[in-house]
């Protein structure tokens, strides 16, 4: 399963409620800030709310077995 790595590039301040409750649900606090989370509908919401926020990057995913 892929995953997605999202860096916080902009400040939250000034954003919407909503916009600040998805950077918070991420996993972001701060500016630089980098969370690894799963390629899923719901974290592709969240990132869709924040996208002038944030960066994202796909990398390759754990294959455990």
């Amino acid at each position: 399963m892929a995953q997605l790595k999202v860096t916080q590039v902009k400040s939250k301040i000034g954003g919407t409620s909503a916009q600040r409750d998805s950077l918070r649900s991420l996993g972001l606090r701060r500016i630089g800030q980098v969370v690894t989370k799963p390629d899923s509908p719901e974290f592709r919401g969240m990132i869709k709310t924040v996208r002038h926020l944030v960066t994202v990057e796909e990398v390759a995913g754990n294959d455990e077995r």
